[in-house]
């Protein structure tokens, strides 16, 4: 992972019902590293934040509780703290990659994912990027209902896919 990161924001919606939808799969990496460095999660304003140590460097776990639509309402609070977006990783479900597929990305547009419009339109483009594949439905029309539907893949393969993903943060 690049060495000047000092936030990781993971998107998802809040909420039970919402938590295994694909689009939520940034709420489940986030969760993940926050086990498996027992790091305790704390609401604070319109989001809930975690704290760990990477290589030496405290990074910031942030997952907005405001709806995928207004991630970017978190930026202002890391803003505060001095982090720019060149500082901050944003894990969020790739439609573009296979599923499976798990790959950082410095920059870019929004492809249509509205939790990147939101952070792009608080901070920039410049902040890094993990994918995580989620594939796409054959339909373009499918597109909507197919983030929010819970993965029908088996639970060892999106679990695994989990695991890729807190290992490319390790790096």
């Amino acid at each position: 992972m690049n060495q000047n990161i000092k936030a990781i924001i993971g998107l998802g919606n809040p909420g039970a019902s919402y938590y295994y939808h694909r689009h939520s799969i940034g709420f489940r990496v986030l969760d993940a590293l926050a086990d498996k460095y027992h790091a305790t999660w704390r609401k604070i304003q319109d989001m809930e934040m975690a704290e760990v140590t990477l290589d030496g460097n405290n990074i910031i776990l942030v997952k907005p509780q405001t709806y995928m639509n207004t991630s970017g309402k978190v930026i202002p609070y890391l803003q505060k703290k001095g982090i720019k977006a060149e500082n901050i990783l944003v894990v969020h479900d790739e439609l573009e990659l296979p599923f499976g597929q798990v790959k950082i990305k410095q920059g870019g547009s929004a492809k249509g994912h509205n939790g990147l419009k939101s952070i792009i339109a608080a901070c920039g483009d410049s902040f890094s990027r993990l994918r995580v594949g989620i594939g796409r439905p054959e339909e373009r029309e499918k597109v909507p209902d197919y983030v929010l539907e819970n993965f029908n893949e088996p639970k060892a393969t999106v679990e695994d896919m989990i695991t890729k993903a807190i290992a490319l943060i390790e790096e």
